[in-house]
């Protein structure tokens, strides 16, 4: 049976439609996910029935918690002096990144629901280039922050004149533009496919070679590359802190690094746990050719949601894991609240001017 060409998407049935042409940044190379052979244009696959309106609830749900999440990660930070610290302002361009990320869930949604893109080439080429661009900045946030939990454990002194609130504003500046000149391809090749007025990624002669360059080079850049400097700097953070005992006078510090430390830790793991089966299913489809079916429709939308899972995660584990947070957002609510019920309420003004 003769394949058709793998950087085209061939329609099986509406639903179907809905399920395959989810993109993301790094969904660009979902035409590879489903290698289609040539006659099952007339066949219908079975993830159907409630399957669009189920996207759509799921897509809505974290857009919404992922919205208020990291609005209000980006406001307390913004908001409370002693907040402004070296890890919070990393924080806070990871939360700036998250946002604008989740921004680009109603237009994957859309496209699900319709089956086709309605907003246009520059929107789609606008689209892709933002939420590519904020997906390389999480993945550079995390490892920039992480870069930081070592010189703060292992040269707690040295790394003094680094370790400060303008330069850290320096590095998230730096990071940012980075991630646009890494997600220029983006930038030229993404548009609106003719064919099926899908917004995609369209590559050049020979688009097996192009597409498969851009699988390897966005795990590489994106995810594993980033993952290997990551695991290295807690590697060292390990060995330093098993090879020095506990002295006076150091306690305290101590104590408050390594809750610092463990809260970087943990959006490490989750961000690896929610980004790791899309970029699995990606790599093992250059080797494997994935059959079609309700079930890999399915786990393919699955690894696209977790994706975006990741991006309202993250304010609620900043509320678990750090004190100062679970302060501002105590702070924050009771405020709100309180001046929802006595609008003139001074004790409102006083509580939200700390």
């Amino acid at each position: 049976m003769e394949t058709l060409d793998q950087n085209h998407w061939y329609p099986l049935s509406s639903d179907f439609n809905s399920s395959a042409t989810a993109h993301s940044p790094f969904l660009f190379s979902y035409p590879n996910l489903f290698n289609i052979s040539s006659n099952v244009s007339t066949q219908s696959v079975p993830f159907q029935g409630s399957s669009t309106l189920m996207t759509a609830v799921i897509s809505l749900t974290v857009f919404v918690v992922g919205l208020i999440g990291n609005t209000l990660a980006i406001y307390v930070v913004l908001r409370y002096a002693k907040m402004k610290t070296v890890t919070n302002i990393y924080i806070l361009n990871l939360a700036v990144a998250d946002e604008l990320y989740i921004l680009g869930l109603p237009f994957l949604t859309t496209q699900n629901v319709l089956s086709y893109w309605p907003f246009g080439s520059f929107l789609c080429r606008t689209v892709m280039t933002a939420d590519s661009m904020n997906q390389f900045t999480s993945i550079f946030c995390l490892t920039v922050m992480s870069i930081d939990r070592y010189l703060a454990v292992v040269h707690p002194i040295r790394s003094t004149k680094w370790r400060h609130p303008r330069v850290a504003k320096k590095v998230n500046a730096a990071v940012w533009a980075v991630s646009f000149v890494v997600v220029l391809p983006v930038v030229i090749f993404s548009d609106v496919q003719d064919t099926f007025n899908s917004c995609n990624m369209i590559w050049p002669e020979p688009k097996d070679v192009w597409s498969t360059a851009f699988i390897l080079y966005t795990a590489t850049v994106g995810f594993f590359g980033p993952l290997l400097i990551i695991c290295l700097c807690y590697l060292l953070i390990v060995i330093k802190v098993k090879s020095s005992g506990a002295r006076a006078g150091f306690t305290k510090r101590r104590r408050s690094e390594r809750k610092v430390t463990r809260m970087v830790v943990v959006i490490v793991v989750v961000f690896v746990l929610c980004w790791l089966p899309f970029f699995i299913i990606n790599m093992v489809n250059l080797v494997v050719i994935i059959p079609e079916s309700s079930a890999t429709a399915g786990i393919y939308f699955f690894a696209v949601i977790l994706s975006y899972a990741n991006s309202c995660a993250n304010p609620v584990l900043y509320g678990f894991l750090s004190d100062n947070f679970q302060q501002s957002f105590r702070k924050y609510c009771w405020c709100w609240w309180d001046s929802t019920e006595k609008p003139s309420s001074v004790t409102c003004t006083s509580t939200c001017l700390l």
